[in-house]
């Protein structure tokens, strides 16, 4: 489907607030039993998107490393405390020249 293509359809709320999405909007948007919906209402439009992604559908978006081999999750956590020590190091850096003003 054409994303920028508009579909107006119609759909009756039950008594329980349940709706049935129209089977041509389902196709459209890849919508199957299970598929999680997010809901947003703003200025009085509401608008319905699918989640259809999972967050396998991200592997390798970023594509290879770029020093040719992936990080250890010892390395990811070495490298995420030192770069925490590093901000600690240059807020704490800031706040003594602040103090001396």
């Amino acid at each position: 489907m054409n994303e920028h293509a508009t579909i107006q359809l119609q759909s009756t709320v039950t008594s329980k607030g349940q709706t049935t999405i129209p089977k041509e909007l389902r196709d459209a948007l890849g919508i199957k039993d299970g598929t999680s919906l997010r809901w947003k209402l703003e200025n009085g439009i509401l608008t319905v998107r699918p989640r259809t992604k999972r967050i396998e559908d991200f592997a390798g978006i970023l594509g290879p490393p770029p020093n040719g081999r992936h990080a250890t999750i010892e390395e990811m956590n070495e490298a995420i405390g030192d770069a925490v020590a590093d901000d600690m190091r240059r807020i704490n850096e800031q706040s003594s020249k602040d103090d001396r003003r």
